[in-house]
């Protein structure tokens, strides 16, 4: 980004410095996890979902940052300098608006409910031979993502093209006067965030904000309440439009859509002339988002027949990083969405979290760049040379010539056959490996043989709606209220390490967990928070106490056997423990007729101190069993009472679940523990439908098509007869994957190309089969066991069980794999 002075910041965002003036700034920080190279560096203190920036600024000094924008003022930190302003986020927001002032230069502000990273991405991808684009970083389209997107312009950028994204109603004016667009984009209008409007006209209304300046309009004319609100609109009802549809009046006339199995071919008419292109993909969102970037080539002034070929090498966009389990005791992140420094910066910060001490990076050719190769790779090397790797691997022509730029050790190769004709696998050793780079590298061939197990069947773990979901939890808690995320159970079979260590990145307070091995396994992976055993065995307290685990207590027999141990092991300060007690779930706790004996043993012993007291209710999630919830709360008032009063203490007050959250948010105490919930199941199911977002997806692939005729049978026992000619589909899972024989013989359904697909026949022990007679699909083709659709809650209707169950009967012999966005 370009330099500014820290006088000039102040001056922009009206705020007093304290400090010296003339220092100068030129990267931005939000989150003291990702600093890594502070110098010339502000932090600005932001405030989020009950955090406040400013508990973070002592982890920020101490990496090395000495230049805040805060709302607080602030003594005792020697050598820093402070911007005071009312709101950061605000004050970086007025920063963006000035900054973007200071460019004439095209900019494309796209907005719509689906689409808008595709469309942004795609125009890159068929664009930057021709221009030196700004764009923003993965789907930063948020009221702080924008702005920080658009401080990312600097003199030898000719194009803009950014995303604004919103939620609720009076956003996008904020977003139109950062982005300041030239050329506006609309992409699908559909029903994402609909639940903040009155209706889709209020959102439509909302989106076109973006466009109160713009020259230039490119939207579908074949949604007629779009079209509609357009020619009503005074400033849009005056400018250049540019849409595309089958009406004659479109700018872009469809003539033909001609879909084969892997690609499709478009024709179109612009200005009586016929131009007919194609694309790598069928679906129909793909289609229109093509369309989109067809007519937004021509807004620009672009000839579009001279990157007719672009259009056939578009790519798919993945606005994931994919976490995986790698060979000899490594993780891998494979990060090859794009090739570019802001990609680049994004891979190496989500590397330098994990807990790996050994690091190492493989890098392409960065190919999306319009700098000088000069320029460029020694952009790239700066990025690089801020972190520490044992090795970098550099493949491709034009890097190998730079690598003297990077420090660490460094081997180079023309190209990945090149390097995987010298791999060896021993040579990889319990660490952390980023490979970033650009398709046609295809480091593919290096994740397949860096990966632990290869197996077509995966169950997909989205890190991001995992956070997003939270925050919908936190949204319901007063600030002060705790959060304890539950992790037992490899985190609902999920995978605990790579769980854990998100909530612990998003400031959870406590996690859960069942047993001490649990606990002890993420203590080994760099968990450091508060990690409490929710049920620890008598032959455990050794490992409780060795990795500082904190028990619930839920009788006086364990509360003794606990003690003994912290004295046998001479532990002399006072040890945090967690007392339950039962109210009404009759399975463990403490009785009222204990509480006596309890208080005696708590006040004359000072080997232990109580962290908190908790209960655990029985019917949070039926509503109607309301009554007896509030009477297992009602008891546990008084219990508490009874007990803090004895010992004169104030332990924290925790009683709700995952559903208690949603029914008995009144009852929220001191903290709350989220389960379930946070991986976007609520037994409430227009809460979930409204708010919660899908986590965890099973899928798998088509291994084979067959025709059967009528009469012939499917599977062990002939339990299904074809009663017509049909096509079943045979998919490399079954029951030793977790997915239950009596889910077969019709029951059940999967997902194929966005139809079901029923389970025919008996589900073997490692396959099952499915009518695809009336789905369009081929042998490849991805399946999903459950997620969208089927969801997890269908499989549990089906099984006549609950989610809980589902999740962690997936076999462990399924690949986890992790994304982030």
């Amino acid at each position: 980004m370009k330099n500014y002075k820290l006088n000039q910041i102040s001056s922009i965002v009206n705020g007093t410095l304290f400090g010296d003036e003339n220092v100068i700034i030129n990267q931005i920080f939000f989150d003291s996890r990702m600093i890594v190279h502070p110098a010339n560096g502000i932090f600005f203190a932001l405030n989020g979902n009950q955090k406040d920036g400013h508990q973070y600024i002592e982890d920020a000094y101490q990496k090395g940052i000495r230049n805040f924008v805060v709302h607080e003022k602030l003594e005792h930190f020697a050598n820093a300098n402070f911007i005071l302003v009312n709101n950061p986020l605000q004050a970086l927001q007025n920063w963006a608006k000035y900054h973007r002032k200071q460019f004439n230069l095209p900019v494309i502000g796209i907005t719509g409910s689906n689409g808008k990273t595709i469309v942004k991405e795609w125009l890159n991808q068929l664009l930057w031979k021709n221009f030196s684009i700004a764009r923003s970083p993965k789907s930063y389209n948020s009221q702080f993502g924008a702005a920080l997107s658009i401080l990312q312009i600097t003199e030898k950028n000719n194009l803009g093209i950014f995303e604004a994204g919103i939620s609720l109603p009076n956003e996008m004016e904020k977003l139109e006067e950062i982005i300041q667009p030239t050329i506006g984009v609309l992409t699908k209008i559909g029903e994402a965030h609909l639940e903040n409007f009155e209706n889709q006209d209020e959102l439509i209304q909302e989106k076109l904000k973006l466009f109160t300046h713009v020259e230039k309009l490119v939207f579908n004319i074949e949604n007629e309440k779009v079209y509609q609100a357009i020619l009503e609109n005074e400033h849009l009802s005056k400018i250049d439009k540019f849409s595309y549809g089958y009406s004659d009046f479109a700018t872009v006339k469809i003539e033909h859509i001609e879909s084969s199995l892997t690609n499709t071919e478009i024709s179109i008419l612009h200005n009586q002339e016929k131009f007919t292109y194609s694309i790598p993909f069928t679906d129909d969102a793909s289609i229109k988002n093509s369309l989109i970037c067809l007519t937004t080539l021509i807004a620009l002034n672009v000839d579009y027949k001279l990157i007719k070929e672009e259009f056939s090498l578009l790519l798919p966009i993945e606005m994931r990083l994919e976490i995986k389990e790698a060979i000899n005791h490594s993780i891998l992140i494979n990060d090859t969405f794009n090739s570019d420094l802001n990609s680049l910066r994004i891979g190496l910060n989500v590397l330098n979290q994990q807990p790996k001490e050994k690091k190492s990076l493989v890098l392409t050719d960065i190919l999306q760049s319009n700098l000088s190769d000069k320029d460029l790779y020694q952009e790239a090397a700066n990025l690089v040379n801020a972190y520490h790797f044992d090795e970098i691997v550099l493949i491709g022509e034009k890097i190998t010539l730079f690598k003297n730029l990077f420090q660490s050790y460094v081997r180079s190769y023309n190209s990945t056959e090149e390097f995987l004709e010298q791999f060896k696998h021993q040579n990889v050793d319990n660490e952390a490996i980023l490979l970033k780079g650009a398709r046609p590298f295809k480091l593919e061939k290096i994740s397949s043989e860096l990966e632990t197990r290869s197996n077509d069947s995966v169950l997909e773990i989205n890190l991001q709606n995992l956070v997003e979901n939270i925050n919908v939890y936190r949204s319901m808690l007063r600030p002060t209220t705790k959060l304890m995320c539950m992790v037992k159970a490899n985190s609902y079979g999920t995978g605990s390490f790579e769980v854990a260590k998100t909530l612990q990145n998003n400031g959870v307070d406590f996690l859960g967990v069942a047993i001490a091995d649990e606990g002890k396994e993420l203590r080994e992976a760099g968990i450091t928070i508060p990690i409490i055993i929710m049920n620890p065995e008598q032959s455990s307290y050794s490992t409780v106490i060795d990795y500082q685990l904190e028990p619930e207590i839920y009788s006086l027999r364990v509360l003794k056997l606990f003690i003994q141990k912290l004295q046998e092991k001479q532990i002399s300060s006072a040890y945090p423990i967690h007392l339950k007690l039962e109210t009404g779930m009759n399975r463990l706790g403490f009785h009222e007729d204990d509480f006596d004996e309890l208080v005696t043993i708590l006040k004359n012993n000072s080997q232990v101190y109580v962290r908190s007291i908790f209960t655990h209710l029985a019917t949070a999630d039926m509503p109607e069993e309301e009554a007896y919830a509030k009477y297992q709360l009602n008891r546990f008032d008084k219990s508490y009472e009874s007990i803090t009063k004895a010992l004169d203490i104030t332990p924290i007050k925790h009683a709700l679940n995952s559903p208690g959250i949603v029914a008995y948010k009144e009852h929220q105490y001191d903290m709350v523990r989220l389960g379930i919930g946070m991986y976007g199941y609520s037994e409430y199911t227009d809460f979930m439908e409204k708010y919660l977002k899908p986590v965890v997806r099973f899928k798998t692939v088509i291994s084979q098509i067959s025709e059967l005729e009528a009469g012939e049978t499917v599977s062990y026992g002939r339990r299904f007869t074809a009663e017509r000619k049909t096509r079943i589909a045979t998919l490399p899972v079954g029951y030793a994957d977790g997915i239950r024989r009596s889910l077969g013989n019709g029951k059940a359904s999967v997902g194929i190309n966005g139809k079901l697909a029923k389970i025919v026949g008996s589900i073997c022990m490692d396959m099952m089969m499915v009518d695809v007679t009336d789905i369009s699909c081929k042998e490849g083709d991805e399946v999903t066991i459950f997620g969208n659709s089927p969801s997890i809650a269908d499989v549990a209707r089906w099984l006549e069980t609950i989610p809980y169950e589902v999740l962690t009967s997936v076999s462990q012999r399924i690949k986890r794999v992790y994304y982030k966005e």
